[in-house]
């Protein structure tokens, strides 16, 4: 329970067997992410499956997140394979090509995107392949575009493409997508990361098919907008306002508006979600080189820490475990940074409370919890919670206590693990408030979280078991109740 900071794990070919996924889980997974830009939906199925198996094995309760794949912005396939392009060589990105089978050659190649010719102007930046190629718009000629390569190299099948300083009008939910959404609910995803949103109106939209789509389950997943796209910055609040988290997804948004603005973008953007109440999670190339190697580099290491004393919520692997060689040592090895990097943090809770305005009568109760647990030096802040609400309002703010939310909603438990320094346990409230009350220390004993003398802020609402009604605190002496 030292760790904080939740961990967001893809799973593919490398680490979709039961037996890895399960070591990867007890490694320290929080959160599985089921990439959609690749596999069928009954794949996907399979995978959250394997996931609600792998972790009733582990008995802990792990959310999926369903990424979905966006508009595809990339070339066509080649003739063999891959071309190598060099500096000052002439390329078309030509967008009726291979309409009759034709495959890219040397000279051109053809657009999964094929409203880009309408997209750009002459002097434009293209960035292939992560930014690795970049191609300059000479003329747009039809479904033609006609590009100068002002930096070469590999160009192989289906790479994506990005527009310098965005603008590319491609919606951010494509069709495939809307029936991606669809497969999501069917396995009860708790999580959608929605891939490119621009607007808020992206954002409320995907909710909208979501909760429609999750009707029949009784089911409403949590949105996370997936900030990729230039256009997304100027309305970064709109689009919080919208979702209940972000990812910073650095790969796509470092390409559209260069590498060396991304670290500051980043910082931003997790202060704003963790001011707003909402949830980070940052993510691309944290521990790229453990794709082949046993160990990160130091420059990985130093990544995945400054995210952790940013204040992100969770921090996410990529192709590191889902199609690379260690994915249990690379999340062993992120949980042990994420650690290591927590003892270092400065707690600042008064300075977080000088400002606070308590609106609700469940917020001002999480403060309190939080300044109480502060000052006394508790070794454990509990909340017994329907939803999660007043566990997520005590994450916002960085403490040394760690959170328990005890629920008995196992939705709320999954939900509760990207929820930073929270760690959920099932517990059936009924009864009275002094016999759930012991109910709750029990569980904790029982799990070596506290022992007999140790003190603990607990909260709750009265009567038990209603949503939204937290209006209890109690400062508690475990072993008061025996």
């Amino acid at each position: 329970m030292s760790r904080g900071t939740k961990i967001v794990a893809t799973i593919g070919p490398a680490s979709s067997d039961f037996d890895t996924l399960v070591r990867m889980i007890r490694a320290g997974v929080d959160i599985v992410r089921l990439n959609f830009s690749h596999g069928r939906a009954q794949d996907h199925i399979d995978r959250a499956n394997l996931v609600r198996r792998a972790a009733a094995e582990c008995g802990r309760e792990v959310a999926i997140m369903a990424d979905m794949q966006g508009p595809k912005i990339r070339v066509g396939k080649f003739e063999e394979g891959k071309i190598v392009l060099n500096n000052g060589d002439r390329f078309i990105l030509d967008a009726r090509w291979g309409e009759n089978g034709e495959l890219g050659n040397q000279e051109r190649v053809g657009l999964d995107y094929k409203a880009l010719p309408n997209d750009v102007r002459p002097g434009d930046t293209l960035l292939l392949n992560d930014g690795l190629i970049v191609l300059i718009v000479e003329r747009v000629a039809g479904s033609e575009i006609h590009t100068i390569v002002k930096v070469g190299g590999d160009l192989s099948n289906n790479k994506g493409i990005n527009r310098m300083g965005g603008g590319l009008t491609a919606p951010a939910l494509t069709a495939k997508d809307m029936e991606d959404i669809k497969t999501a609910m069917t396995f009860q995803a708790d999580y959608l990361a929605i891939s490119f949103p621009k607007t808020a109106t992206d954002m409320e939209m995907a909710r909208q098919l979501a909760n429609i789509a999750g009707e029949p389950f009784g089911h409403k997943p949590m949105m996370i907008a997936k900030i990729e796209r230039a256009e997304a910055i100027p309305v970064l609040q709109e689009i919080l306002d919208a979702s209940d988290g972000i990812m910073v997804a650095r790969g796509d948004l470092a390409v559209e508006v260069g590498n060396a603005a991304v670290p500051a973008l980043q910082k931003r953007m997790i202060r704003m979600a963790r001011d707003c109440n909402k949830l980070a999670i940052t993510a691309t190339q944290m521990m790229e080189s453990m794709i082949v190697n046993a160990v990160p580099t130091r420059a990985e290491v130093s990544d995945v820490a400054n995210a952790v004393l940013d204040g992100t919520d969770a921090v996410m692997t990529s192709a590191e475990t889902a199609a690379g060689k260690w994915p249990v040592e690379t999340v062993e090895m992120m949980s042990a940074i994420c650690v290591e990097a927590e003892r270092s943090e400065y707690n600042k809770l008064e300075a977080d409370f000088l400002n606070v305005q308590f609106t609700r009568i469940d917020q001002s109760i999480a403060y309190g919890a939080l300044f109480t647990a502060h000052h006394l030096r508790v070794k454990a802040i509990v909340a017994l919670t329907e939803s999660g609400s007043t566990a997520l309002w005590m994450s916002r703010h960085r403490v040394d206590t760690p959170i328990f939310a005890l629920t008995p909603s196992v939705t709320t438990q999954r939900k509760v693990a990207l929820y930073r320094n929270v760690h959920a346990y099932h517990l059936t409230q009924r009864g009275d408030s002094s016999a759930v009350l012991k109910q709750a220390e029990d569980l904790l004993v029982a799990n070596g979280i506290v022992k007999k003398g140790d003190t603990i802020v607990v909260t709750w609402g009265e009567p038990m078991g209603q949503v939204g009604g937290t209006n209890a605190l109690k400062i508690v002496r475990v072993g008061e109740f025996n």
